[in-house]
């Protein structure tokens, strides 16, 4: 089946993503300006949460919450990038996506009332196309946006999406949560799992922006959308809010954000997810893991083998690509875990000592 292109959100910047190296199945778009990105459909077993019981109107989304959502305008000496962000504390802190303010020399950013004022850059993660500013703005227009919890969003929830699609602030849409568990590819090429789709339409400039619960809660950082034309005819993604809060704390405290590396690809059959690319000098390597060195085709589907296939993670279950990303994600650099393969039609397990993914 023919994908639809993908695009990042920002407005004037275009990125040139190169091929992927994440973890995960792959499936590529280009839109015609030449920019790719990837956005993959995820199997999984994860619980069904409990989704919102009671919510607040539209209009009262906005007026609760309009006055924390900012633009951001990053100056540089190729080109000038606009998006949108949120006000995340009351020390002047502001969520974006990393694409936003990727090499800018200067940013500044726009307040509800029409004021701007300079900030400066905290930090980035390209891993999770996130980045936290700081504003040099009146404590009076610092307005801090909740953090929801990405994990208690159900497919059909009414969500909210904040920002300045093509420059125009303040832009409120709406929309459902058509989907959960989608995977993006970061700007660096490796895998932002859990993402949420949304059919809230959004448009070049909404980078950054929040995507909002009926409770008015950050659920989501805009991100990235999937159309046919590059505008909001399509579907669009958000980063989760879980990992929101994980990568800003560690952007707030040290400015960087280290992950935890195993250095293979792959891609999920049955049972597990198959390796078929294991990189040199990387955990994964001197661990001995073994990538596929041929194909066959099973149900019309082409399955690696010859290489190992993951069935277990530090003592739980693999049952996806995705489901394995997900727990080296939650691993710290230097930590040791086990990994239990089928090779050659027994089972292995081997021990690994997890690295730092590479910039």
């Amino acid at each position: 089946m023919k994908r639809r292109p993908t695009a990042l959100l920002v407005a004037g910047l275009v990125a040139a993503l190169a091929l992927g190296v994440g973890l995960g199945a792959t499936a590529y778009s280009t839109v015609a300006d030449g920019t790719t990105t990837v956005v993959r459909e995820v199997s999984t077993s994860a619980r069904v949460p409990t989704a919102t019981t009671e919510g607040l109107t539209i209009g009262e989304i906005y007026e609760q919450t309009h006055k924390g959502v900012v633009e951001i305008t990053a100056g540089g000496s190729a080109a000038r990038a606009q998006g949108s962000g949120f006000v995340y504390d009351d020390a002047g802190h502001v969520v974006t996506n990393q694409h936003v303010v990727e090499g800018a020399s200067s940013l500044s950013v726009l307040f509800w009332d029409g004021s701007r004022h300079s900030a400066r850059l905290v930090g980035t993660d390209p891993s999770t196309d996130l980045a936290v500013i700081e504003v040099e703005a009146p404590q009076a227009l610092l307005e801090p946006l909740r953090l929801g919890d990405s994990g208690d969003v159900s497919v059909g929830d009414l969500v909210v999406a904040m920002g300045s699609p093509f420059g125009l602030e303040g832009t409120v849409t709406s929309g459902i949560v058509s989907a959960l568990h989608r995977q993006m590819t970061a700007p660096n090429n490796f895998t932002i799992t859990d993402s949420i789709q949304t059919d809230a339409a959004i448009n070049h400039g909404n980078s950054g922006g929040p995507l909002l619960d009926g409770q008015g809660r950050v659920i989501g950082v805009n991100a990235q959308i999937e159309s046919e034309s590059g505008g909001n005819d399509g579907v669009g993604f958000a980063i989760p809010s879980d990992t929101v809060r994980s990568i800003v704390t560690q952007l707030i405290e040290s400015g960087e954000v280290e992950h935890a590396y195993l250095g293979i690809e792959m891609v999920p059959v049955e049972g597990g997810a198959a390796v078929t690319v294991v990189r040199p000098g990387t955990p994964a390597a001197e661990a001995g893991l073994r990538a596929a060195t041929g194909r066959s085709t099973v149900d019309g589907q082409q399955v690696p083998t010859g290489g190992d296939v993951i069935v277990a993670f530090d003592g739980d279950d693999v049952t996806s690509s995705a489901a394995l990303q997900s727990a080296v994600d939650a691993k710290q650099p230097g930590d040791e875990v086990s990994i239990t393969v089928l090779r050659g039609g027994k089972r292995t397990t081997v021990q690994v000592t997890l690295g730092t993914r590479p910039s």
